[in-house]
Order: structure tokens, then C-alpha cells, then sequence
């Protein structure tokens, strides 16, 4: 496991211990979240830091990091790692924005490596709302956002963990590219009216130019990415994705609905 404690790693290790797997992760400080997952030291920026972890390891979850794929993926079928299931998006379908170079670049090198792969592309993640949204509700209970009408299908994590440790646990998966989203489409203004149930109080929307949200965006995110974030909302008011039914498929159960989300996180969004 890489990336094992971020927003899907945490919940792809509980699925994996769930289902009686032994799993080993990576960590760069070497420190455990859980009794009952083996850590050793290991990051993806340094990859001859990952041979311990590697060793004797049968399937692998990548996240990823492009400038190091290739020779992480190459160290792991030295070390006898026959099945990688790869974190991308659905970005890929189009490499001239920056998140689809970034990980087409990841997936090529797992495709190209003769080991068995599985691709698990999601959508937009519901956890994109804590960092656009999260310190303006707790500081003054309001959202200020363009394009109120975007819709969207907001995934939860533990829905994208699911299926990839079923890709990590079923044979069934190898060769496959899962696209993901979540199970409803949902504007802006929905989906704060969403969080504000499962906080327990009002919270406004105010709907602002594009341009006064890409002003405060590109002082912590990189310009290409604020500019393809805010390019998919203004499509999504008369052209939202469609919503799929891929975590069904996979995992035999719905997928979680954004208002299940704001309630797991509930607490992210209190002062």
C-alpha cells in the first residue's frame, strides 16, 4: 500500500483487513495507524526507498506520482509484484490539462510493465469540498462559489477504496479501467444545503464570479489545476457528467450518496 493513509488509502487498507488480507504499507516516517498493518519506511519520491517494502509483496496499490512511476513500477516487478492497481482519474481521456498528463503518465507505466493492472479513474472527489469550502463554512457559515446550477456526481472515498481493493482482491478486475462517480447528481447549492443538514445549521450560498473564486484558489493550487476545476464546473451547468453505475457493478452494493458524505465529515466543517 502507498499513499496508505490519504483519503482512499485509509479507507482501501480497512476494506483490504477486512477481507483478511495481510497488508504492508509505506510510510516516509515509518509510523502505523493501525495495529494490525505491517509499516515500513518508503516514498514514492525516492524510489530505492521502497525495495524493503516491496519485498515479498504479491499485488500492490499505487498512487500516483508521475515522475517516479516508471522506475517504482520497474523495482516492483524486480521484487515479484504481479498486480498493480493503479489510483488515476477521469481526467485521462484528455492529457492536454494538467491532472490528465499527470496521471496518464502513471498509468502507461503500469500498463507498459507486463504486470497484471487494474486502472480505478474516478470523477470528482467529495473531499474537494473540505479545502474550496471547508474554512468559510466554520469561520462564517457561508459558501462563496461560482455557478450555482453545476452539477455534479460527487464520489465518496470509501466508494473508490472499494472498488480498488476489490481490483486488489478478485482476479475478475485484471485488464479493466473503472470509471467512477457517485450515485446522484447534485448542484452547488445542493450540496451545501447537504452539509448544512448534517452540520445542523444554516449555511448560505453566494454566488460569485468565476474569476473572484480563481483569485483566492491560485493562492494555495497550482493555476492549471484551479483553471481545469473550475472549466469542469461551468460545463456541468448545462452539460454535468453522466452518472455511472461502475461502484455497483464492482462492489454489489450502491454507490454512497453526497448527503452520507456530509455526514461522515460532518465534524470537518465545525468551528
Amino acid at each position: 500500500m502507498t499513499g496508505a493513509t490519504g483519503h482512499v488509502g485509509r479507507h482501501v487498507v480497512a476494506c483490504l483487513r477486512a477481507a483478511g488480507a495481510t497488508v504492508r504499507a509505506t510510510s516516509r516516517t515509518a509510523v502505523s495507524e493501525r495495529p494490525d498493518v505491517e509499516v515500513v519506511r518508503g516514498d514514492l519520491a525516492e524510489p530505492a526507498s521502497l525495495d524493503a517494502a516491496l519485498r515479498g509483496v504479491e499485488r500492490m496499490y499505487l498512487f500516483p506520482v508521475p515522475q517516479t512511476a516508471q522506475e517504482v513500477v520497474a523495482r516492483a516487478a524486480r521484487a515479484g509484484v504481479r498486480r498493480i492497481v493503479v489510483l488515476s482519474s477521469s481526467s485521462v481521456h484528455d492529457v492536454t490539462n494538467f491532472s490528465g498528463a499527470y496521471h496518464r503518465a502513471v498509468e502507461l507505466a503500469v500498463e507498459q510493465s507486463g504486470l497484471e493492472w487494474t486502472l480505478v479513474r474516478p470523477d470528482e472527489f467529495a473531499t474537494n469540498v473540505l479545502w474550496k469550502w471547508g474554512h468559510s463554512i466554520r469561520a462564517e457559515s457561508v459558501v462563496r462559489a461560482p455557478y450555482a446550477k453545476a452539477r455534479r456526481a460527487l464520489l465518496h472515498e470509501a466508494d473508490i477504496a472499494a472498488v480498488a481493493a476489490a481490483a486488489l482482491l478478485e482476479d475478475t478486475h485484471v485488464g479493466e479501467s473503472y470509471e467512477l462517480t457517485g450515485p446522484e447528481l447534485l448542484s452547488q447549492a445542493e450540496q451545501v444545503a447537504a452539509i448544512a443538514a448534517a452540520v445542523g445549521r444554516d449555511i448560505a450560498f453566494e454566488e460569485v464570479p468565476a474569476e473572484t473564486t480563481r483569485a483566492e484558489l491560485v493562492r494555495f493550487m497550482p493555476p492549471p489545476v484551479v483553471d481545469m476545476v473550475l472549466k469542469y464546473l461551468a460545463d456541468s451547468v448545462d452539460t454535468p457528467p453522466m452518472v455511472l453505475p461502475t461502484v455497483e457493478k464492482v462492489t454489489g452494493r450502491p454507490g454512497l450518496g453526497f448527503g452520507q458524505w456530509a455526514r461522515d465529515h460532518a465534524a470537518a466543517f465545525t468551528a
